[in-house]
């Protein structure tokens, strides 16, 4: 029976030996989790506070991204204007104005803000109240007021100064830049401030004056940008020129009546100021007419007429009659017209006119432009510059690097296009 006991005793130890070990894996199983938990919620905390820095950095950054666009729209909006951007040697402003010198040029200013003013409350409603108008206009006043005194247009060449010195002092933001003498200045300066204020924010929109120069023509083309085309302007003076009118499908135009010169100069019309005319009418003089006018019959010039047109430089016998009006009577004699004087304008059946073949060879075009030699001196011989001319008058070209010159001055289109009728113009008709 005791021997009973003690197996059931033995066999109950057992029992609860093994429940023990249940109970030890348990309690370890429940430890390790707990262990896995703990560093899960550990990296959990690290993961949430790195993602709380995060959000907060990102907030206040947000916040000074705001800050900072809130600045630079403000700065975009500060100070907007319209620039106005003239080729002063094509684009003339009225005689009314330039003929009165200074007073002229406050004028001229003055109509044309009022003008751009009132051409943008119209166009472009949106833009600030407070925007200003700025002016830039290139011309060699030099060149622009010989030409207007041998037009007849001013009395003294240098009211031309007067005029821009005027119109200068009217604006604060109005600026008539003398660029002096050169080929192609003021188109070089016109062009690249066109370029640089294109994309400026500050600059909403620009009225460009050109009409009178193809040359602009490939300026505007290339720029091939839908935004360019409805920033820019083209002004009208005289009419476009033809490859200019193609343009006009892309940008917008306008003409201010009465400010700009509709018409352009031509000097080979009129060989002597109008004033030194009527001087010559009240000395009881005998009547004399250039072959150039366009009223005449040009059928038979005269010698003196001839020869003055053969070079509109040469001294007329209408500025030696007005030092001597006292005692003569009559023209004095002049040299007898050259045989250019023979010569006619090529023109097509619709009456345009057209320029003779030049053979040439490219690489000598080249050589001979680095040469700098005065197109206007050694084709035509009469160089309004002299000795101030900023090319080169003393090199002694060959007939071949003449004939190369004469395509190279061709290249420059000529202002009065194929209605030209000077029988020495050296550049281009197209």
């Amino acid at each position: 029976m005791a021997e009973l006991d003690n197996a059931g005793l033995h066999q109950r130890f057992a029992l609860l030996k093994g429940a023990e070990h249940h109970k030890n894996a348990l309690i370890e199983e429940l430890l390790r989790r707990l262990d896995k938990v703990t560093e899960d919620w550990q990296q959990a905390s690290l993961d949430h506070a790195r993602e709380s820095q995060y959000n907060r950095d990102g907030q206040k950054r947000e916040r000074q991204l705001t800050e900072e666009i809130r600045q630079i729209q403000a700065l975009m909006e500060r100070d907007p204007f319209a620039l106005i951007l003239i080729d002063g040697d094509g684009m003339i402003f009225d005689d009314q104005f330039i003929k009165r010198g200074e007073i002229g040029g406050r004028e001229a200013a003055t109509m044309l803000t009022s003008c751009i003013r009132e051409y943008l409350h119209e166009r472009i409603p949106t833009l600030p109240s407070d925007y200003k108008v700025v002016t830039r206009i290139y011309a060699n006043l030099k060149g622009l007021g010989d030409v207007c005194y041998r037009a007849g247009i001013l009395e003294r060449a240098v009211m031309i100064e007067d005029f821009a010195r005027g119109f200068t002092g009217s604006k604060q933001l109005f600026d008539f830049v003398d660029v002096g003498m050169g080929k192609d200045r003021a188109d070089d300066k016109v062009s690249e401030i066109l370029k640089l204020h294109l994309y400026d924010f500050h600059c909403r929109h620009i009225f460009f004056g050109c009409s009178h120069d193809n040359g602009y023509a490939r300026l505007l083309e290339d720029l091939g940008d839908r935004s360019a085309f409805d920033r820019i302007t083209l002004l009208e003076g005289v009419p476009f020129e033809k490859e200019l009118t193609v343009l006009k499908s892309k940008y917008e135009t306008t003409k201010f009546e009465g400010l700009f010169r509709t018409t352009k100069i031509n000097v080979y019309q009129q060989q002597f100021p109008a004033h030194m005319i009527s001087q010559l009418s009240t000395a009881a003089q005998p009547q004399y007419q250039s072959p150039y006018q366009p009223s005449m019959n040009r059928s038979t010039p005269t010698p003196s007429s001839a020869g003055s047109a053969m070079n509109p430089m040469a001294t007329s016998w209408a500025s030696t009659a007005v030092s001597n009006v006292g005692r003569m009577v009559s023209p004095p004699p002049t040299p007898q017209p050259a045989p250019a004087t023979a010569q006619t304008i090529p023109r097509n059946r619709h009456g345009q006119r057209i320029d003779p073949v030049v053979k040439f060879d490219a690489n000598e075009v080249e050589r001979v432009k680095k040469l700098k030699m005065c197109n206007v001196h050694f084709l035509r011989h009469d160089c309004l510059f002299g000795d101030d001319c900023t090319h080169d008058h003393f090199y002694k070209p060959n007939k071949n690097e003449l004939q190369t010159l004469r395509h190279v001055a061709r290249m420059t289109p000529c202002k009065f296009g194929t209605e030209c009728d000077e029988i020495k113009c050296i550049y281009g008709h197209r």
